[in-house]
């Protein structure tokens, strides 16, 4: 098995520099992308950012006249999970989109 010569090595880790850049940049835009999930059959949107932070919360006013603190928690939790989780799968398949797929733990 023939190894890398010096020219080998070097184009290798260009296209890796190269690749790094690429996730850098889609990483920024990503941050600024929004991602919503729901509850309750939409009772509960959350809305969380590309930095899968809480940008937005709307409940429905009904949920609350029950005085259930408890399942209007519940479905805020799960919205904002619903949300994160969506935002999670957006961001893998950009990554995936870069990589071809190939895990690249190192580069981002």
């Amino acid at each position: 098995m023939k190894g890398f010569g010096a020219g080998g090595m070097q184009k290798l880790m260009q296209q890796a520099n190269q690749m790094q850049n690429k996730m850098k940049k889609a990483k920024e835009e990503f941050a600024k992308k929004e991602f919503s999930g729901t509850a309750g059959g939409d009772a509960v949107t959350a809305t969380v950012n590309g930095d899968y932070l809480v940008t937005k919360l709307n409940v429905n006013p009904e949920i609350l006249k029950d005085d259930d603190a408890e399942m209007a928690s519940e479905m805020i939790l799960l919205a904002v999970n619903d949300a994160i989780k969506t935002a999670k799968t957006e961001y893998q398949k950009e990554m995936d989109g870069i990589t071809g797929g190939m895990g690249m733990p190192g580069l981002m």
